[in-house]
């Protein structure tokens, strides 16, 4: 069967004066968010929020929601989503919004369509300093603030998404959404924090925050007898069954006792943990092994497995699936990367303790992960007296070693300084400046203090400017030369992979990765969507070669503007030599794994080089247009 889609519909709205647009790009030209925001970004600098063709389908996992543009902490063309947001957005009968101009005033952009109608669009000024501060402030105070002010406009319920502090005076500010249930808030919150778009959604374009609804319907792809035959096909499993065994981890994996990112990855972490800064890369697998033992699996991991798993406190993103991946202890959402950066990276092993700092960093709206990143360099830098407390606001020096630590008093003292870190960052006359981003306050300070203060800062570097906390695996995957770091673009696996090799695998994993971004879905139902993705599109649209060339395109534009800089901190090369040590520890042999040991005990900066390009060379090989 065909559908009869055959334009992605965008809206374009001049934030600067209020005009708007309709334009039609033609499916085929482009397929989703990101090859036409790739598109309109180079064109325009503009913000673009959109969805997938099959948004609001019968496909599990298809309503989320896209942001693309030049990204203001990475420095690059960058791709942000979250969950669920997608299904609301559907309701517009629109596939993209594109934001250009910049309001005078920090601005509210009411979006509304009701019917057969067209799209309703204000701008509404907002005093922020005052709308962060009410409620539960921040970027919940703003979103209440939206549903407060338009949601008796709207037929069903809208959606809101919002910025905080953060995006005022860093540049990794994030957009924050939750679920609205007739006519409020869940706890279920959802993040397009990576790479910074609140950052660029309020100071470049003067909107502090979009709300939008409506009840208009077009035509999606709701047929499940059909979808089911395809599945049938294909794994010889329905639909409902296949997406059920993909999504086992995120929802609860008998295996191991646990589910959700947070409970599975802390479950099989064991003597890979990071923690303290990364310092823990420097320790014996012993000495990690014991910390897994006694401070997450005696401790940290139980309290969620008791608090959040047996009291099945678990939601799922917006729209319905089986995954119900939004783990919770009542207020508070648990997911790995963000529980793990402003948890035992920051010497925090306790759920109370983490608990409080990262409700304080999600109100403010910082992207989690990097700010995780950005709070464990600066308390080591307090630990190693490469800082005073005074110079930075703070009054205290954090606990930095497991001798005679205490799992809930020490955690929490972590979690106050690191609290008061954030207030100095996000504040208008702060002694921590993030305005121009963590990585240019390293290097000066390095300059001019001490070289050691950029060398236990661990980043990814893009251009001038640019930097990326990586995803918290220890691997030399995560810290890779790749167009786009800080999502899943690379290979993350725990096994030794030659530089040369790991950089074409990376490429590869972009190309997948790209694929069901654009095709709006959620990477948690990767395990069919990759496979069966480019049957689906050839079934409802056709054009399935023209489809896959059109992502190795997008892949190889996008990748021709990597501007990655070579790693400017000692830890980043002793994070991937200190792997390359436990491999040979924990039994793998082969001669490349021994050549590259011996080349960085030899020279590991010269090591580190040569590490480094290999991979830059393989990412080339794969990702070129012709």
């Amino acid at each position: 069967m065909q559908m009869k889609k055959s334009h992605l519909k965008t809206l374009f709205v001049d934030a600067g004066n209020g005009f708007y647009k309709i334009a039609r790009y033609e499916l085929g030209d482009f397929w989703g968010p990101v090859d036409l925001g790739a598109h309109l970004s180079k064109k325009y600098n503009s913000l673009n929020i959109g969805t997938g063709v099959l948004a609001g389908s019968i496909f599990p996992g298809s309503n989320r929601l896209f942001f693309t543009g030049f990204s203001p902490c990475w420095h690059g063309f960058f791709i942000s989503s979250m969950g669920g947001a997608g299904l609301v957005f559907d309701n517009l009968g629109i596939n993209l919004l594109s934001i250009t101009g910049r309001a005078n005033t920090p601005s509210i952009l009411y979006l509304n369509r009701n019917h057969g109608e067209e799209v309703e669009i204000e701008l509404h000024p907002v005093e922020l300093s005052k709308v962060w501060e009410e409620g539960e402030k921040g970027v919940y105070g703003l979103m209440n603030h939206c549903l407060s002010v338009f949601s008796h406009r709207y037929e069903k319920d809208p959606r809101v998404i919002a910025t905080g502090p953060a995006s005022l005076y860093s540049d990794l500010g994030a957009i924050g959404s939750a679920p609205v249930i007739r006519g409020k808030l869940t706890h279920a919150d959802t993040w397009a924090g990576r790479g910074g778009f609140g950052t660029k959604m309020l100071k470049i374009h003067g909107i502090a925050a979009i709300i939008y609804g409506g009840t208009f319907v077009d035509e999606d792809f709701r047929d499940r007898s059909v979808a089911d035959s395809w599945f049938q096909d294909h794994y010889q499993k329905k639909m409902a069954a296949k997406d059920i065994e993909a999504t086992t981890k995120y929802r609860f994996d008998p295996a191991f006792n646990t589910g959700g990112t947070f409970g599975v990855n802390y479950a099989t972490v064991k003597d890979n943990l990071l923690a303290f800064n990364y310092r823990t890369i420097y320790w014996t697998s012993k000495q990690r092994a014991e910390l897994h033992e006694k401070f997450i699996e005696g401790h940290y991991l139980k309290q969620f497995n008791e608090e959040t798993i047996k009291k099945k406190q678990q939601k799922n993103c917006g729209e319905p699936c089986v995954a119900v991946c939004k783990k919770l202890n009542n207020e508070f959402k648990k997911d790995f990367e963000p529980y793990q950066t402003m948890g035992p990276l920051c010497g925090i092993f306790d759920q109370r303790a983490a608990e409080v700092l990262n409700r304080r960093a999600d109100t403010l709206g910082f992207d989690a992960i990097s700010i995780g990143g950005v709070l464990s360099w600066l308390m080591e830098c307090l630990h190693e007296n490469l800082l005073d407390p005074e110079e930075i606001g703070v009054k205290s020096k954090p606990v930095f070693s497991t001798e005679n630590f205490d799992l809930e008093r020490d955690s929490m003292h972590n979690a106050r300084l690191a609290i008061d870190l954030l207030e100095e960052i996000a504040a208008d006359k702060g002694k921590i400046n993030l305005k121009e981003g963590a990585r240019k306050l390293a290097r000066t300070m390095a300059r001019y203090r001490n070289r050691k203060i950029m060398d236990i800062f661990v980043h990814n570097g893009f251009a001038r400017h640019g930097w990326m906390v990586p995803n918290q695996y220890w691997t030399p995957g995560v810290l890779s030369p790749m167009s786009i770091m800080g999502k899943y673009y690379m290979n993350y696996g725990k096994d030794f992979i030659e530089p040369r090799e790991l950089g074409r695998d990376n490429a590869r994993r972009m190309l997948k990765e790209l694929m069901i971004d654009n095709m709006g879905f959620c990477r948690f139902h990767r395990a069919w969507a990759e496979e069966i993705l480019p049957d689906i599109v050839d079934k409802l649209f056709g054009n399935k070669e023209k489809f896959l060339r059109s992502i190795k395109l997008s892949a190889g534009r996008i990748h021709s503007r990597n501007a990655s800089v070579f790693w400017e901190s000692e830890r980043n090369i002793d994070f991937v030599m200190s792997f390359l040590k436990k491999k040979k520890e924990e039994g793998e042999s082969s001669p490349a794994l021994e050549k590259w040991i011996g080349m960085f005990e030899k020279n590991k900066k010269e090591a580190a080089f040569e590490f480094w390009y290999e991979i830059h060379k393989g990412a080339h090989e794969i990702l070129r247009e012709f």
